[in-house]
């Protein structure tokens, strides 16, 4: 399957577990595959046959922003769920790091991997 590759996506929000994460928006750093189908939009040229990623950034940013997740899983479960809402995207690999998690270490991160739901 193709991808559509967001690469060191950066956004602030509160998370974390301890008080001081409470009170202060940390960054995060999130990098998306988002596996689709590019054969129709390669030969028509057409953002009509695309995913649209500009509107999957919006949509991101929002959600980063305003959300107050305790743990960098559910952040990366919700990202993923709003990019698998996306028409055209049938999987997605999510990886969302905090640079600040832990002191000597340059991130803690983690990535999972959805796909979209085939009603049975």
């Amino acid at each position: 399957m193709d991808r559509i590759i967001i690469t060191d996506f950066r956004a602030r929000c509160i998370i974390g577990i301890n008080e001081d994460e409470r009170r202060e928006k940390q960054d995060v750093v999130v990098n998306l595959s988002l596996y689709t189908d590019l054969k129709t939009p390669g030969q028509t040229d057409l953002i009509e046959d695309a995913v649209d990623y500009r509107t999957i950034k919006k949509q991101l940013l929002g959600l980063i922003e305003n959300s107050r997740y305790f743990l960098v899983e559910a952040l990366a479960a919700a990202i993923a769920n709003l990019c698998l809402e996306t028409p055209g995207v049938m999987k997605v690999l999510v990886r969302a790091d905090k640079p600040s998690a832990l002191r000597f270490a340059t991130s803690v991160g983690v990535e999972i991997l959805r796909e979209k739901e085939v009603p049975s």
